[in-house]
């Protein structure tokens, strides 16, 4: 017994009964995690970089297969005879966030598994990657969506004439102002879940995060469709859009997917200012965003 009292009195000198909490509680003595530097604006050492071009090609490939598999799924439910005789609109909605669950785990070690340039633009404004290699990726994941776009179209070109190509158009009964709602609504799930299932803090206390971050990611990406392919199509990921519109080519797709580009801007950056902004520092995203040389 004297044994066991001497041990809970060095344990109460050892550790005070008021220990600090919340923001008082993350002093860099007792941080858990690394907060690395912002990235810089510019990187010219990056252009003689091999990963530096690898990973854009990873991006090209993955936004490739992405819009290959969606718009075929597309054009499968508008050529049936109702949608009760396809997959439907749930199953159109498992197929983007499937491919992106797949894709973001399969090339988040190469790039980052961005494949939307509205989840590139918003961590350049959180400085995690620089202006160099965000145009990169923002490029070649444009013309992997057309490309992807366009084998579709090479496979089938008088359904997908006919059948609207997968494009983005505000659907009939629904304003310009009802399919800006809904985009800005659904682009700010996804990229809000993009840094949260990706924050640093979060990965240091919970290990398994980093494995399960694609998992959040692309049920968001589902969720999302679920709730505005009946009044958009949905057109979260801007080089989706872009994909469909070139290769379909109609007036009513080109004007639907400018509008939404250009009023999604101010809001990619909007989990970074609420959560992650703190006394002039960007917390660092997972290691699943992390660009490695």
């Amino acid at each position: 017994m004297e044994g066991k009292d001497e041990d809970v009195r060095l344990g109460a000198n050892k550790y005070d009964e008021r220990q600090p909490i919340g923001t008082a509680a993350q002093t860099h003595e007792t941080k858990d995690y690394r907060e690395p530097p912002p990235a810089p604006l510019f990187e010219p050492s990056e252009l003689l970089s091999w990963s530096f071009y690898r990973a854009g090609i990873a991006e090209f490939i993955a936004t490739f297969l992405f819009l290959y598999i969606t718009i075929s799924t597309v054009m499968g439910v508008k050529r049936a005879p109702s949608l009760c005789a396809s997959v439907g609109i749930q199953g159109i909605a498992w197929a983007f966030g499937g491919m992106i669950f797949a894709l973001v785990y399969c090339t988040a070690g190469i790039s980052g598994g961005h494949i939307n340039p509205a989840v590139t633009f918003g961590l350049l404004l959180a400085r995690k990657l620089s202006l160099t290699r965000a145009l990169f990726y923002m490029v070649m994941q444009c013309l992997g969506a057309i490309c992807g776009a366009g084998v579709v179209k090479g496979f089938q070109p008088h359904l997908y004439e006919t059948l609207g190509g997968g494009a983005n158009e505000v659907a009939y009964g629904y304003t310009k102002g009802d399919g800006l709602g809904a985009e800005i609504i659904g682009t700010f799930v996804l990229v809000y879940t993009v840094f949260s299932a990706t924050d640093a803090k979060r990965n240091a206390r919970d290990s398994h995060v980093p494995i399960l971050a694609p998992l959040p990611i692309g049920f968001a990406v589902f969720l999302v469709h679920l709730a505005t392919i009946p009044v958009t199509g949905t057109g979260i990921n801007p080089a989706r859009s872009l994909g469909a519109a070139v290769i379909f080519n109609r007036s009513a797709a080109w004007h639907d997917m400018v509008s939404h580009a250009i009023i999604r801007i101010p809001i990619t950056s909007s989990h970074e200012f609420e959560c992650c902004f703190k006394s002039d520092e960007y917390v660092a995203a997972s290691s699943a965003y992390d660009i490695n040389d």
